[in-house]
């Protein structure tokens, strides 16, 4: 990494790109979520709430009643919980403004302007439904990476800001490929994990209409060209790790702990055979979930470890 590049501020554009890569991937799960839940007559509200928060990690009220308000207001609208989609926002906003020399003035501004707009849409929401919210969650999260390639210069500070992007993206999909394999009345179906995925139109136009949906499984695994891919982000995520590192590729292996357990997955991924795919996926989420977890762990401590500010006793 240059030395130019403070870990403070390394540290905030990683996890900028996490917490508005989480805003737009949750929003893409509640949406779907939610529109499967009003659409099924059978449903247990409470019982597809809880699964709901459990596939997000977000611990559910014992003592109360679940209903898709509740849900909501715990997974979207809260804006303290950065596991929330408000939280996410507010949390990725107030980490740019604090490192706007580094970002381009239009990414802060994009950021800026869907935090404050979040309230409206709210509001909106309560007359016509959470999917104007989804709705516009997406778009503004697709608008700051889409300035951040355009407007950024792809140095180690943009390399930090697409490898939290990759990494949580990745651990996005293995929460709902897990969700998918639960075994329970709430396991999605397939189709509805690709919309969930945004992967849904691209999927048809690779395998059509007609294919098998055990293919759903390689594609969100395996597929070399689509961006949401666990392979593809998994690659883009090695890649920013040895550019912010290019020493370690001079030597034999890899002295970067960070990229090891990235780059094993990324290769057994590359080399695995997509009709054993559906029927690995329990062990390659598990493995999925372990490396994400390795990954963040390593680069926290190698990149983001400085030292808290001297405390000066006062003389006299």
């Amino acid at each position: 990494m240059s030395d130019s590049l403070l870990s403070r501020i390394a540290e905030t554009l990683y996890w900028t790109g996490r917490y508005v890569e989480r805003a737009d991937d949750t929003a893409r799960m509640l949406d779907v979520y939610v529109h499967y839940m009003l659409e099924d007559p059978n449903a247990d509200e409470d019982a597809d709430c809880r699964a709901m928060l459990a596939i997000l990690g977000v611990p559910a009220p014992e003592d109360e009643l679940m209903d898709i308000g509740l849900a909501l207001s715990k997974l979207a609208y809260d804006p303290k919980n950065p596991s929330a989609i408000a939280g996410a926002i507010r949390a990725a906003r107030a980490g740019v403004r604090s490192v706007r020399d580094v970002v381009s003035s239009e990414m802060w501004e994009c950021l800026n302007v869907t935090s404050l707009g979040l309230s409206g849409q709210r509001r909106s929401a309560d007359r016509l439904g959470p999917h104007v919210y989804f709705r516009f969650v997406r778009e503004r999260a697709a608008l700051f990476f889409g300035l951040a390639e355009s407007t950024m210069s792809h140095d180690d500070a943009w390399r930090f800001l697409v490898l939290g992007r990759c990494l949580e993206r990745v651990d996005m999909t293995a929460r709902l490929l897990l969700a998918r394999m639960s075994g329970t009345r709430h396991q999605l179906g397939w189709i509805t994990v690709l919309h969930a995925t945004g992967a849904h139109e691209s999927f048809i136009r690779t395998h059509g209409w007609a294919s098998d949906p055990a293919c759903v499984a390689e594609f969100l695994m395996l597929d070399r060209l689509f961006p949401r891919s666990v392979l593809h982000a998994l690659t883009d995520a090695e890649e920013a790790l040895l550019a912010l590192d290019p020493g370690d590729a001079d030597r034999s292996g890899t002295g970067d702990p960070a990229r090891r357990p990235i780059g094993q997955l990324r290769t057994r991924l590359e080399y695995a055979d997509p009709a054993q795919i559906e029927a690995d996926l329990p062990e390659l989420v598990g493995s999925l979930q372990a490396a994400c977890r390795q990954a963040n762990e390593a680069i926290t401590k190698r990149y983001f470890a400085y030292s808290a500010p001297v405390a000066w006793a006062q003389e006299g």
